[in-house]
C-alpha cells in the first residue's frame, strides 16, 4: 500500500473517530444538562410568541439527527394569550421530535433543520369577532436592547417536517368555515431559493370536513387524500402556489391546483380540480350537500369528464364561487321523469349564475349545452337547457323532435289515442317547476305540426285517416291550427283555440274549453256515432297506477278529452245520415261532460229548410230534446231520409206535398243511431201544401165499397194543417179536415206504433170535386160534410195490420174524444231544454 493512502486513511479515520467523539460528547452533554437544553429550546421557542409554549421532557436520540443532534420533546402544548376564553389549544403533541444544528448548539444557539409532529391535535381556531389563536405567532415590537446584552438568533429555515397521526383543524367562526383532516401521514421538505422557499409534500389523509359554508355542508367528506403536492412562496408577492399534480380522492384520481393570495387579508384562493372518467355519483357526493341533492336529480350510467375550479376567500364568509363542467357521450340519463337513451351533452354547474346577485342555490344554475338523446325511442335535441334557482329549481330550454307519431303510444298509454302513421315535428320553449326531482306542470311556447297521421280514438273507437295538425302553444292558450281529419269518406277542416290551456290542464282539465271553427265539403254522421258510444273499460294504467308517469299524463288527457267542454261552430257543405241528406248546413255545437247542446242549427234538405236546437245526454241510453222548424220540405223526400219516423202503414210512398212543421221532442237515441223505441215524447204542428195521398191503404180500404169509382191513388188535397201529440209508441192526433180530390174527412184519435190504434174517420160520401169553386169559405165548411156520412174506426187487426171497420158509438166517441182534448188543451205542455 502507498505511504499516501496509508496516510490519507489514517487521517480520515483520525477524523471520524473526532466526530464520533464529539457527536458522543455532545449527547453526553445534552442529557446532562436536559433541563438546560430544555430552558434554551423553549426560551428561544417563546421568543415570537404571543403565547406559551410548555414541553413536558426532553430526550436526546443518539446517531438520529446525525451530525446534528436530534431530541425528542414530550407532551408539546402551545397555547395563545387569550386560550382561557376561547379553549382551542393551537397544538397539543405527545411527541415531537427536534433536529437542531450540533456547532450552532455549542455557541448556545438553536438552529432546528427538522421537526417531526406525532399523536397531535392541531386546532387552528377564529372566533365570532375575527380573533384567532394564530396571533401567537404574530411578531412582537422591537424593543431597543443593551448592546452589551447577549444576542442569540435561531433560523426559521426548517429543512424538513411530517406529521403522523394528527388531527388537523381549521375552524373559523366568523366566515363560518370548517376544515378538518385526520393526517395519517406527511411527509416534507423545503429548501430556499431566493426571497422565496419550495416545498414537497406528500400527503395521506382523511377528510373530515372541507367547508368553505358550514351553513351549506362539506366537500369531499370522509374521502382519502393520497398524493404528492409541490408548493412555492415567494415573499414579495406573498403568494402560495400549488402546482398541477395528481391526487387521490376516494377511489378517482384527479389533477389538482391552487394558489392563495396571502398578501391580502381576506385571503384569496383558487382550486383547480380535473377528473376524468368518473361516475356522475361519484362527482356530485364530492361537493357540498346542497349541491349533491341537486345533481342527483339525474344520475349518468357512464363514466364522464369532469372539472371543478373553487374561487373564493378564507377570510371571508360565504360560499366560494364554484364552477363545475361535465361532458357527457353515448350515455345513459336517469332521471325521476324517465330514461334518456344516446345521451351526450357538455354541462356546467355555477353558483354564480347573474353576477352581482351573490353565491349560493339561488343564484345557481345547471346548463346542458348541445343536449341530445332518445325518451321512448323518441330522438330529441336540447340546444341549451337550464335549471337554476336550486332552492325552488325550475327548467327551461328549447325542445326540438322530429319522429314517426307511432311512438308517442307508449308515452300517452293505451286509454285514449293509437297512433300508426304520420310523423311529428316539434320546437318548443318550456318552462317547468322541479318538485321532489321531478318536472312540474311544464309550460310551454311554440309550435307541434302532425302530418298524414292515422289514428284510433280508442274509448270510442274511431278511426282518423290522413289527419294534420299544426299547433301552437303561446304563454297562456293553444292555437290547433291547419287540422285535416278524415274518418272513412267524411273529411273535417278544423281551427281552434283553448284559452289558458296549460293553467287549466294541470289545475282542472275538466274546465278546459275548446273552441272550434270547423268546416267540411261532407260528413257522414253514421260515421262518428261512436261518439254515442259509452267508453271502453278501464285500462291496466288506471285499475293500477304502476306506470306513474304514463298514469299521470293519461288520466289528465283522458279527463280533458271526457270532461272537458268543446264550443264547436260548423259549417258544412253536405250532411249526410243514413238516406238523409243536407247542405248549407251551418251549426252551434256545445260538447261538456257526457252532453251535447246543439244551437242554431240550419240545413237545406228536400227542397226546403230545417232550423233546430236541442240537448243530447249520453248514457246507456243517449237522451235527447230537440225543437225542430221545418219550411217547405219535399214530404216523400223527407219522410224517406229518416226512415218515415219509424211509422210502418204510412211512409214516405204515400205522401206528397210541401211540409212546414214545428215540432218539440224528446227521447232517446241508442249507440248505433236509432231512436229507442216507445222513448218520443213531444208535439209536432204539420202543415202541408199541395198534399196528395198516395196508395195510402187505410183509405182505400174504405174505397172498395164506399168509392168505387173514385180515384183513390192519387188523392190531392189543399192544405192540410194537423197536430200530433206523441207519447211513446202513440201518437194522438187532433182533430183534423182533410179535404181531398176524392173525398172529403174530419180525422182524430190515436195511431199506434204497436198495439191501441183508434183512429175515428167520418167521411161524406159526396164527391167533393168541385167544392174549390166555391170561393165563401163558410158554405164550403157546410157543405162538405152534406148527404151521406160514413163513420169508420181504423183499429189494430190480428194480423197487426190496420183494420177498417163501422164506428156504430161515433158520437160517443166524439164526445169522449171532445171531452180528451179540452183536458188536454188545459194542460201546460213540458218545455224542451234548449
Amino acid at each position: 500500500m502507498p505511504k499516501w493512502l496509508k496516510i490519507t486513511l489514517k487521517v480520515a479515520g483520525a477524523l471520524i473517530g473526532l466526530i464520533i467523539i464529539l457527536f458522543i460528547a455532545l449527547t453526553v452533554y445534552v442529557n446532562y444538562n436536559k433541563q438546560k437544553v430544555l430552558a434554551m429550546i423553549t426560551s428561544e421557542l417563546n421568543k415570537n410568541l404571543n403565547g406559551t409554549l410548555t414541553i413536558g421532557t426532553i430526550d436526546p436520540t443518539l446517531f438520529k439527527g446525525f451530525p446534528g443532534v436530534s431530541v425528542e420533546l414530550k407532551d408539546v402544548v402551545l397555547k395563545d394569550n387569550r386560550w382561557a376564553e376561547h379553549r382551542h389549544t393551537l397544538l397539543t403533541a405527545k411527541d415531537l421530535e427536534v433536529s437542531v444544528n450540533a456547532s450552532a448548539l455549542l455557541k448556545g444557539e438553536v438552529v432546528i433543520n427538522k421537526i417531526d409532529i406525532s399523536n397531535a391535535d392541531i386546532d387552528l381556531f377564529t372566533d365570532s369577532t375575527g380573533y384567532s389563536n394564530t396571533s401567537i405567532f404574530k411578531t412582537k415590537p422591537k424593543v431597543e436592547k443593551d448592546p452589551k446584552e447577549k444576542q442569540t438568533s435561531s433560523s426559521t429555515q426548517i429543512k424538513r417536517f411530517s406529521l403522523n397521526k394528527v388531527n388537523f383543524v381549521v375552524d373559523d367562526r366568523r366566515a363560518y368555515k370548517l376544515f378538518k383532516f385526520a393526517v395519517n401521514n406527511l411527509q416534507g421538505h423545503l429548501d430556499y431559493p431566493n426571497k422565496a422557499w419550495n416545498a414537497g409534500i406528500d400527503l395521506n389523509t382523511i377528510v373530515n370536513s372541507f367547508s368553505f359554508n358550514t351553513k351549506k355542508g362539506s366537500f369531499m367528506k370522509n374521502r382519502l387524500l393520497k398524493g404528492h403536492f409541490d408548493i412555492s412562496y415567494n415573499y414579495d408577492t406573498q403568494v402560495v402556489n400549488v402546482a398541477p399534480n395528481n391526487l387521490n380522492i376516494g377511489d378517482n384520481t384527479f389533477n389538482v391546483a391552487a394558489r392563495f393570495e396571502l398578501k391580502k387579508p381576506e385571503t384569496p384562493f383558487t382550486i383547480n380540480l380535473k377528473v376524468n372518467n368518473i361516475l356522475w355519483t361519484s362527482a356530485a357526493n364530492l361537493l357540498a350537500a346542497n349541491i349533491t341533492k341537486s345533481l342527483k336529480m339525474f344520475d349518468l350510467e357512464k363514466p364522464i369528464d369532469v372539472t371543478c375550479d373553487l374561487k373564493g376567500a378564507l377570510g371571508l364568509s360565504g360560499d366560494p364561487s364554484i364552477y363545475v363542467t361535465a361532458k357527457a357521450k353515448n350515455n345513459v340519463l336517469k332521471t325521476q321523469g324517465g330514461i334518456i337513451e344516446n345521451c351526450s351533452f357538455n354541462g356546467t354547474f355555477s353558483n354564480n349564475y347573474i353576477n352581482g346577485k351573490g353565491l349560493g342555490d339561488e343564484n345557481s344554475v345547471i346548463k346542458l349545452y348541445h343536449f341530445n338523446g332518445s325518451y321512448k325511442n323518441i330522438p330529441f335535441t336540447i340546444d341549451t337547457a337550464f335549471i337554476n334557482n336550486l332552492n325552488t329549481p325550475v327548467a327551461t330550454g328549447i325542445f326540438r323532435s322530429r319522429f314517426p307519431v307511432s311512438k308517442l303510444n307508449t308515452i300517452i298509454g293505451d286509454e285514449s289515442l293509437k297512433f300508426t302513421r304520420g310523423i311529428a315535428d316539434l320546437k318548443l320553449a318550456y318552462k317547468a317547476d322541479i318538485v321532489n326531482f321531478k318536472f312540474t306542470k311544464p309550460y310551454v311556447t311554440g309550435n307541434v305540426d302532425i302530418k298524414n297521421a292515422d289514428v284510433t280514438y280508442l274509448p270510442r273507437n274511431l278511426i282518423f285517416k290522413n289527419n294534420s295538425i299544426a299547433l301552437k302553444f303561446t304563454n297562456k292558450d293553444l292555437y290547433i291550427n291547419n287540422i285535416r281529419m278524415q274518418n272513412g269518406s267524411s273529411v273535417v277542416y278544423m281551427q281552434g283555440k283553448v284559452s289558458n290551456f296549460l293553467n287549466l290542464y294541470y289545475t282542472a282539465p275538466e274546465k278546459i274549453l275548446i273552441v272550434w271553427q270547423i268546416t267540411s265539403p261532407q260528413i257522414r254522421l253514421g260515421e262518428f256515432l261512436g261518439f254515442l258510444n259509452s267508453r271502453g273499460g278501464q285500462s291496466s294504467s288506471s285499475k293500477g297506477m304502476s306506470r306513474a308517469a304514463n298514469a299521470k299524463m293519461t288520466h289528465r288527457l283522458n279527463t280533458a278529452f271526457d270532461k272537458g267542454q268543446a264550443e264547436l261552430h260548423l259549417r258544412v257543405a253536405k250532411v249526410y245520415y243514413k238516406k238523409f241528406l243536407a247542405t248549407d248546413a251551418t251549426a252551434d255545437i256545445l260538447l261538456a261532460d257526457n252532453s251535447m247542446k246543439v244551437r242554431n242549427v240550419s240545413l237545406k234538405s228536400a227542397g226546403g229548410s230545417l232550423k233546430m236546437s236541442g240537448l243530447i245526454l249520453q248514457g246507456p241510453v243517449n237522451n235527447f230534446a230537440v225543437s225542430t222548424t221545418i219550411n217547405n220540405v219535399n214530404t216523400n223526400t223527407f219522410f224517406a231520409s229518416f226512415n218515415n219516423f219509424g211509422l210502418k202503414d204510412f211512409t214516405s210512398d204515400n205522401l206528397r206535398g210541401f211540409l212546414s212543421a214545428r215540432a218539440d221532442i224528446k227521447g232517446g237515441i241508442n249507440n248505433t243511431g236509432n231512436l229507442v223505441p216507445k222513448s218520443i215524447r213531444g208535439t209536432a204542428v204539420v202543415n202541408l201544401k199541395d198534399g196528395a195521398l198516395v196508395n195510402f191503404s187505410p183509405i182505400k180500404s174504405v174505397g172498395k165499397f164506399a168509392f168505387p169509382f173514385r180515384d183513390l191513388d192519387n188523392i190531392t188535397f189543399g192544405d192540410l194543417k194537423a197536430r200530433f201529440d206523441i207519447n211513446g209508441d202513440k201518437i194522438k192526433i187532433a182533430p183534423m179536415q182533410i179535404n181531398s180530390s176524392v173525398l172529403n174527412m174530419d180525422v182524430e184519435g190515436v195511431y199506434s206504433l204497436s198495439q191501441g190504434t183508434n183512429i175515428a174517420l167520418d167521411v161524406p160520401l159526396r164527391n167533393p170535386k168541385n167544392d174549390s169553386k166555391i170561393a165563401d169559405d163558410n158554405k164550403r165548411n157546410k157543405k162538405r160534410m152534406r148527404g151521406i156520412v160514413l163513420h169508420i174506426l181504423a183499429t189494430d187487426g190480428e194480423d197487426g195490420k190496420i183494420k177498417i171497420k163501422w164506428n156504430k158509438n161515433h158520437k160517443k166517441t166524439k164526445t169522449n174524444d171532445d171531452e180528451q182534448q179540452t183536458g188536454d188543451s188545459q194542460q201546460t205542455p213540458e218545455p224542451v231544454q234548449d
